[in-house]
């Protein structure tokens, strides 16, 4: 279990903390070196095994987490928020080791909120709201099912008089839009139709995505967790 919290020991260094971790699972002192230099050089931490904890980065941490999480070889890896606060490059080495996992026979539990790391990292999803799941299903199906294979921007700027008329003038021609702010979108729609007659306004077509679905099934007003 590696958890969104930082639980490593600050008085001991790098290489230590995976070695005491290790004893609470008996692995004996020579495999637990082993196993952890092993790790670190996975993470690419191999050469700061005797630095202090406090003098890592954020991403160095959670890789040094999620490296102390494999010292007992677990068939079941769950990770909560696993690049939370990461930047770029330490986010795409995360993800490059768990799908090295992956490969590994190793079942891994995310939770996550950065869309594009589900998308990427997961076989099957399941979307959460207040407690309870609301979906679940492939990447592919989520999409094709919640949002459809498209997705129709169209912006109207804070004109809300605009707005509304362009929602439901949309509505009499059968389509289902939703309010995005400054931009109404159409999901799932034959996109020349919407296109046909909107020239003076600008217009964006795109796939849909599983922020879209997200979206579709959560909503949009922001809620606290």
């Amino acid at each position: 279990m590696v958890s969104q919290e930082d639980t490593l020991d600050s008085n001991l260094s790098v290489l230590q903390n995976l070695q005491v971790h290790a004893r609470y699972f008996n692995i004996a002192a020579a495999v637990a070196e082993q196993r952890a230099l092993d790790a670190l050089d996975l993470f690419q931490l191999r050469d700061r095994a005797r630095s202090k904890v406090d003098e890592l980065s954020g991403g160095m941490k959670r890789r040094l987490l999620i490296a102390r999480a494999l010292l007992q070889q677990p068939r079941l890896l769950i990770l909560d928020e696993p690049t939370t606060g990461l930047d770029p490059q330490a986010r795409h080495l995360v993800w490059q080791r768990v799908q090295l996992l992956k490969s590994q026979q190793i079942s891994i539990i995310l939770s996550t909120h950065y869309m594009e790391e589900a998308s990427s990292l997961c076989d099957r999803l399941a979307v959460m709201d207040a407690g309870h799941i609301v979906a679940q299903g492939t990447p592919e199906e989520l999409i094709r099912d919640v949002a459809g294979n498209e997705v129709v921007e169209i912006f109207v700027g804070l004109d809300l008089m605009r707005k509304q008329g362009l929602i439901t003038d949309l509505q009499k021609r059968g389509l289902q839009p939703e309010d995005g702010g400054e931009k109404v979108l159409v999901y799932g729609a034959n996109a020349n139709t919407v296109l046909s007659d909107l020239e003076p306004l600008r217009v964006v077509r795109r796939s849909a995505n599983l922020e879209d679905v997200f979206l579709r099934l959560t909503g949009r007003a922001l809620q606290e967790e």
